[in-house]
């Protein structure tokens, strides 16, 4: 008799590597706080027992990613060499990087590129004029997708009956005064910007800044990243984000879309 094909979802529970999956989500918990940790703080973060902890902290200190003193722990700069070959091996940051080089110089501001990773965006690239100094929009920096101008450009690639079903479920705190949180209103300003093709958000996800974003579409269409730019309230109004800046960024977008696979 033949054997039964093993369906995918089978598959991928027999290939499941349990020990990695923890080790991955301990080292996640680092980012807790802002200095060594102990093993029972990882442990308890973690959601592992103290013993199974043990172990893969002290395989990670024999892999180079964890220094320990004997009681506190805490990562080294290997970590780091994850997030490079991210960097290395991403088609959108190599092809959006000149793009975003190009458009901050035009606008003398800050442009950054960024993905969706669950209901937060992540910051993977960013152009600089030499006269423009920040903190915050660094390579690796997280914010929640609901209240960002590129966080909403990105979930608008979801129709309005996913989007209503998405977001009630969506943690929703408010990051400032001007925080819109309603699940409807915010429905009704993806659609409208997903209509208008791009999301201008005014100080929702940090206080007295604003940002425009336009979608990264690759070949067929597809939404895969989206880019922005930035400036605080004093500096740049709205409406010369709109006349001078979406311009540019929707010139750069539009100039790779059929780079990108």
């Amino acid at each position: 008799m033949p054997k039964l094909k093993r369906s995918d979802s089978e598959q991928r529970a027999t290939d499941f590597v349990e020990s990695l999956d923890r080790g991955l989500r301990l080292l996640q918990k680092f980012g807790a706080t802002s200095g060594p940790m102990t093993l029972s703080d990882l442990a308890r973060a973690a959601g592992l027992p103290r013993a199974t902890a043990r172990r893969i902290l002290f395989t990670l200190e024999h892999s180079g990613f964890v220094a320990t003193d004997g009681k506190l722990f805490t990562l080294t700069p290997h970590v780091l060499t994850l997030a490079a070959s991210y960097l290395r091996s991403s088609q959108v940051v190599t092809v959006l990087q000149p793009v975003l080089d190009r458009v901050a110089t035009s606008a003398q501001e800050i442009s950054s590129l960024a993905v969706l990773d669950g209901e937060d965006v992540v910051f993977i690239a960013r152009g600089s004029p030499a006269r423009v100094f920040s903190a915050g929009l660094d390579i690796g920096y997280r914010l929640p997708a609901f209240c960002t101008s590129v966080g909403r450009i990105m979930l608008g690639q979801w129709d309005d009956a996913e989007l209503a079903s998405l977001l009630p479920a969506m943690r929703r705190e408010p990051m400032t005064p001007h925080t819109a949180t309603d699940p409807a209103a915010l429905l009704a300003t993806i659609i409208a910007d997903r209509a208008q093709g791009y999301s201008l958000v005014d100080r929702e996800a940090e206080p007295g800044f604003r940002s425009i974003s336009v979608p990264i579409r690759r070949y067929d269409g597809t939404i895969i990243a989206a880019i922005n730019m930035g400036a605080h309230v004093d500096r740049v109004s709205t409406a010369e984000m709109i006349e001078r800046f979406l311009p540019l960024l929707r010139e750069g977008a539009e100039s790779v879309k059929s780079m990108l696979l």
